[in-house]
C-alpha cells in the first residue's frame, strides 16, 4: 500500500507540475495560433538585430509604460512589419527615423506599414511605444505574464514569465522563436529602495528623484521569453568559477531575509557547473555572466538570469520526483532550470512543437548531475524512477506552425529516451563527445527535430530514425516479448511502429549479451542460456514472457 500510495503521490505531484497553462493540452488552434506559430511574410523579410527594451514598472498600479527599439537588416524588399504585443496591453505609437507609421492590428499580430524604401542587406530601425496593465500570471511560471507580489515585509516582489504564452504578453517583439535577436539592452525603471535584475551585466544605474533606473546589457542572442524583469528587495553575493571558456563571474540575487540561506544552498551552483561543463562543454554565455534570481514563483531558464523559487529545498519542494532518494541529494529546481542553459538557451528550438529538445536533455541532465557525483548507477536508478510519472497521452512532438507543444512526457519519457540512446553509443566518452559536440554544432542557434536526430545518428553511427519515430511520433512503447526453448532464446518486438528494430542488452549470470530484435520472431541459440534472463532496466521498453 505504501508504494502504491508514494507512486500515486508521484503522479499528481507532476500532474500538477506539468498541467497548467503551458502544458494544458489543445486541438483546435485559432487564426491568433497560427499567427504566433508560424513565420509570416510579414516576419520572413527581416532579421532581428537588436533590442532595446526601455520600461518603466509601476507596482502600485500593477502598470508598464515604455518603448522597445528594434534594429532589423533587410533581407528582401517589402514594406509591412509585424509586431506582436497582446491585450490589454497596447501600442500607443510606431517610429521610424521620427516619423509616425500606421499600426493595423489583429489582436496579437499589428502590421506596421513602413515610409522608408526598405533596401536589402540595410539595417533599421522602429520604435514601438507601449503601455497598460499586462496579464497577470495566476499561477506562474505555467502561466504567465507579471507576477505582482509581496515579500514577508511587505516590499514588492515581482517577476516575469511567458514561455509558451510568448514573451508579447509584457512586451513587444518579433515574438517567434525562429530568429533570435544578436544583443540586448535592457533598462527597466522602477520605485526606489526596489532593484531590477535582468539578463546579462548590469551597465549602469540612474538614480531619479524617486526611481532608479538598471540597465542590462545581453551581449549574446537571446531567445524572446529568455529576456525576463526581476524586482525586489534584493540583496547580492557572488563567486568567480575557473571554467572551460576562463573565469566565469556567477551572481546571486535574493531577499534579504534570505542571504544567510542562500549562500550555503547555493554552494551547488559551481557543482553544477562542473558537472555541466564536463558533460556539455563550455557555459554558452560567458560574457554575460550566470545569475541565480529569487523570484515568487518554481523558476525559469530565463538566459544568464535564471529563476529560482524551489524555497531552499532538495527536489522538487522537497519531494523526490524519482521515488528512489537520490533526487533528494540536489535541488530540483537549481539544477534543472540552469540545465537550459544549454539545451533551450544555447541549443533553442524553431519552434515549440520541438519543445522535448529544451526538456528531454534538461531533465536528462539532472541525471548527469547525479552520475557525476554520485555515480553512474545513481544515475540509471534515477531516471528510470521517473517512468512511473510517464502518461502515454499524445506523441512528444506537437503540432507545427500553431504555437502548440506536444505531451507533457518530454520531460520523463524524453529523459529516458535519451538515457536509451546512450546504452546504444555504449561507449560512455563518445556519448559524452555527442553532447558536447551538440552544443558545439548548433551553438546560439536555433534548431529543429531532425537537425538534432540527423547529428545524433551521425555521430553515433546508429541509424535512429526509427527509433525516434517510435518514441518522438508515436506514444508506443515497444515490448520485448520472448522465452526460451533449451539453449535457445526466441523473441521479437510487439507495440512498434514500421521498421523499428533497436537492439537491447541481457545479462545472463550477469554477462552481457546483446539481441536484436524486430517485429518477425527470432531464434537464436546463447551459451549459457538459462531461465534467469534479466532484461537490462536501462532500456525504455517493456518486456513479456510468452510461454
Amino acid at each position: 500500500m505504501k508504494i502504491l500510495l508514494t507512486s500515486l503521490f508521484l503522479a499528481l505531484s507532476c500532474t500538477t507540475l506539468f498541467s497548467q497553462g503551458l502544458m494544458s493540452d489543445k486541438d483546435k488552434f485559432t487564426q491568433q495560433d497560427t499567427l504566433r506559430g508560424t513565420i509570416t511574410p510579414e516576419r520572413a523579410w527581416w532579421d532581428l538585430n537588436f533590442y532595446h527594451l526601455d520600461i518603466e514598472v509601476k507596482p502600485d498600479e500593477k502598470f508598464i509604460t515604455g518603448s522597445n527599439t528594434i534594429r532589423y537588416k533587410v533581407l528582401e524588399e517589402n514594406q509591412v512589419l509585424q509586431v506582436d504585443l497582446q491585450p490589454p496591453l497596447k501600442i500607443e505609437k510606431v517610429t521610424q527615423d521620427g516619423e509616425q507609421l500606421e499600426v493595423n492590428s489583429n489582436t496579437n499580430a499589428h502590421y506596421i506599414t513602413l515610409k522608408k524604401p526598405q533596401i536589402k542587406d540595410e539595417f533599421n530601425e522602429i520604435i514601438v511605444h507601449y503601455s497598460g496593465k499586462p496579464k497577470e500570471a495566476i499561477r506562474a511560471p505555467w502561466d504567465g505574464g507579471f507576477s505582482w507580489k509581496k515579500d514577508k515585509n511587505g516590499k514588492d516582489f515581482i517577476a516575469t514569465s511567458c514561455q509558451g504564452l510568448g514573451a508579447s504578453v509584457w512586451w513587444p517583439n518579433k515574438d517567434h522563436m525562429y530568429d533570435e535577436v544578436d544583443s540586448m539592452a535592457i533598462s527597466v525603471k522602477v520605485p526606489k529602495g526596489l532593484m531590477n535584475i535582468s539578463n546579462g551585466r548590469l551597465k549602469s544605474i540612474d538614480e531619479g528623484e524617486s526611481t532608479t533606473t538598471y540597465n542590462w546589457f545581453v551581449a549574446n542572442p537571446i531567445n524572446n521569453y529568455g529576456v525576463n524583469v526581476n524586482i525586489g528587495d534584493y540583496v547580492h553575493f557572488g563567486e568567480k568559477y575557473d571554467g572551460e571558456k576562463g573565469v566565469l563571474d556567477m551572481d546571486y540575487y535574493v531577499l534579504k531575509d534570505n542571504l544567510e540561506t542562500a549562500k550555503t544552498h547555493f554552494k551547488d551552483a559551481a557543482r553544477l557547473m562542473e558537472a555541466f561543463e564536463h558533460w556539455f562543454g563550455p557555459y554558452p554565455f560567458y560574457e554575460d555572466s550566470y545569475k541565480l534570481v529569487e523570484v515568487p514563483y518554481l523558476g525559469m531558464e530565463h538566459q544568464s538570469s535564471v529563476t529560482y523559487g524551489n524555497k531552499y529545498m532538495k527536489g522538487y519542494l522537497g519531494r523526490d520526483l524519482s521515488g528512489t532518494g537520490w533526487g533528494l541529494k540536489f535541488d530540483y529546481i537549481l539544477i534543472h532550470e540552469s540545465g537550459h542553459e544549454w539545451f533551450a538557451n544555447n541549443i533553442t528550438y524553431k519552434d515549440i512543437a520541438d519543445m522535448w529538445i529544451h526538456e528531454s536533455f534538461t531533465t536528462y541532465s539532472e541525471n548527469l548531475f547525479v552520475d557525476y557525483f554520485y555515480g553512474k548507477e545513481a544515475s540509471s536508478e534515477y531516471v528510470i524512477g521517473t517512468r512511473k510519472s510517464i502518461i502515454n497521452d499524445k506523441p512528444i512532438i506537437g503540432n507545427y506552425n500553431v504555437n502548440n507543444e506536444g505531451s507533457r512526457d518530454m520531460y520523463f519519457k524524453g529523459a529516458n529516451i535519451i538515457h536509451t540512446i546512450r546504452q546504444l553509443v555504449n561507449d560512455d566518452e563518445k556519448w559524452r563527445q555527442i553532447l558536447r559536440g551538440l552544443n558545439e554544432q548548433f551553438y546560439h542557434k536555433t534548431v529543429t527535430t531532425n537537425e538534432i536526430e540527423n547529428y545524433v545518428s551521425k555521430e553515433s553511427g546508429i541509424d535512429l530514425k526509427p527509433f525516434f519515430n517510435q518514441y518522438l511520433r508515436s506514444i508506443k512503447i515497444p515490448i520485448l516479448e520472448y522465452r526460451t526453448e533449451g539453449k535457445t532464446l526466441i523473441y521479437r518486438y510487439t507495440n512498434i511502429v514500421d521498421g523499428f528494430n533497436m537492439p537491447v542488452r541481457l545479462f545472463l549470470n550477469e554477462n552481457p549479451v546483446w539481441i536484436s530484435p524486430t517485429a518477425e520472431w527470432k531464434k537464436e541459440k546463447i551459451k549459457g542460456l538459462n531461465s534467469n534472463i534479466i532484461i537490462d532496466k536501462n532500456f525504455y521498453i517493456d518486456t513479456k514472457k510468452t510461454e
